[in-house]
């Protein structure tokens, strides 16, 4: 092929230059203020649209620290002290009126123990944090319902594994709960198989109790060998409620547990959140009315009597004897007082008369929940006052005389002031939650 000739007014250029490089600068130049306008406006109406249209998880996210101010002195304890009185006090806004509720009950703590568990999101890792959160939830348990029992089933291998029989001593729930090399997790889950395993282990309770599952799943999967709604079908016929606290996602046949048979459902965002909604499940749920079949009293809810012993202690110094639950030598324990036969712990049922044996002090913790104390009222103002106390009724603290930034309507009192609507005696925000959560019994009026 024959040269092409080279003319000294022309440029070889390659396939990838550009050609209108001159042209293009020239353009740019003439236009250079019109396209600063023309950004400036579309990045002004960019902002203007994400103020007016934010994303679904910006309307759930909250900037705590725009609401941490700064005091006259430039502290934040204040500011800290106030987002903890709110925390403490949101608990206690809730109604007070008188709920039918059961004092007797019976949980089963059916626990993951698939390989999911050893995600680490939440730290040191799901399953580590599970039986921490999991063993200061029976504690807690157990001390707001004391006529209680709880066993413990674990999800493993595709099967569910019975870990703590039902008893209602906590020292043998937490023992089984303890040991973590036998409870390391491994394979899938099986939310079928666990739960037929704790339904029949609460065939035979009676009916005055409570039936309840309590399922913490941190996996999206569950291995089961055949349909799991006719599993949800027989807990719904034998009144079962099942709650579950979800660590990964929500699943749709956790939340048809949770809806069909009563429960609550959730799913943990971070460590303290977990707690939060694993701690809201250790109050007795509300009962509903059961209608009794004809009768001039049919439209009443039905309530039966049942049968209650207590027993007598024995001392340390006593003979040794064979316990009726253990048949282990003891000196210390309780007897029966219908056919006196020696059990190790109370509350129980007696192995001999099957007797429900319990102590006057449980039966009495356990109708607080029936009878709770009014929630204190958030002194506001001091105005209209003569004559203000100045330190608490209950521990003898002295009130600030300056008013924090609190909001009242979040029910915080500026002064850190609430008022009994019977006595009319003031109490800090310490002795607020201390009466509500622990003795249950006003110091002033004693209701």
């Amino acid at each position: 092929m024959a040269p092409r000739n080279r003319d000294d007014n022309f440029m070889d250029v390659d396939s990838d230059s550009d050609i209108s490089l001159l042209g293009d600068v020239e353009h740019r130049g003439k236009g250079k203020g019109k396209g600063k306008a023309t950004d400036k406006r579309k990045k002004d109406k960019g902002k203007a649209k994400a103020k007016e249209q934010a994303y679904t998880w910006e309307a759930s996210y909250t900037r705590s620290w725009d609401t941490v101010q700064e005091d006259e002195a430039g502290s934040l304890q204040g500011a800290v002290e106030d987002l903890m009185a709110r925390g403490r006090r949101r608990r206690l806004l809730a109604p007070a009126a008188a709920i039918r509720r059961t004092i007797i009950r019976h949980l089963v703590l059916l626990l993951d123990l698939s390989a999911a568990m050893m995600d680490r999101d939440m730290r040191p890792t799901r399953f580590d944090l599970m039986l921490q959160y999991a063993r200061e939830f029976v504690v807690e348990w157990f001390d707001q319902n004391p006529l209680g029992q709880i066993g413990v089933v674990g999800m493993r291998a595709g099967i569910g594994e019975r870990i703590g029989e039902m008893s209602g001593n906590p020292q043998d729930v937490l023992k089984c709960l303890s040991d973590r090399t036998r409870l390391e997790p491994t394979g899938e889950p099986s939310l079928q198989n666990a739960i037929e395993m704790a339904r029949s282990s609460m065939s035979h309770l009676p009916t005055h109790s409570s039936r309840e599952m309590l399922i913490i799943f941190g996996s999206l999967t569950t291995c089961d060998p055949g349909n799991i709604h006719d599993t949800l079908d027989a807990c719904v016929k034998n009144k079962i409620r099942i709650s579950v606290v979800a660590l990964a996602a929500e699943m749709k046949i956790c939340r048809d547990l949770c809806d069909k048979t009563g429960g609550q459902f959730g799913v943990a965002m971070n460590e303290g959140h977990f707690k939060d909604i694993l701690f809201e499940l250790v109050p007795p749920p509300a009962q509903k009315a059961v209608t009794r079949a004809g009768g001039p009293g049919a439209a009443n809810p039905a309530a039966d009597l049942m049968m209650m012993g207590f027993p007598t202690r024995l001392p340390d110094s006593s003979p040794p004897s064979l316990c009726a639950c253990h048949s282990d030598m003891k000196s210390e324990g309780f007897l029966c007082p219908r056919c006196m036969a020696k059990v190790c712990d109370v509350p129980t049922d007696c192995d001999i008369c099957g007797l429900m044996i319990v102590s006057s002090p449980h039966l009495a913790r356990s109708y607080h929940h029936l009878f709770p104390v009014k929630p204190y009222e958030a002194v506001t103002s001091m105005e209209g006052i003569s004559e203000p106390t100045t330190a608490c009724h209950a521990c003898a603290r002295i009130f600030s005389t300056s008013a924090s930034t609190a909001a009242a309507s979040e029910g915080i009192s500026p002064w850190s002031r609430y008022r009994c609507p019977d006595c009319h005696n003031d109490f800090c925000t310490e002795c607020d939650v201390f009466v509500h959560d622990v003795i249950h019994c006003c110091p002033g009026c004693g209701k």
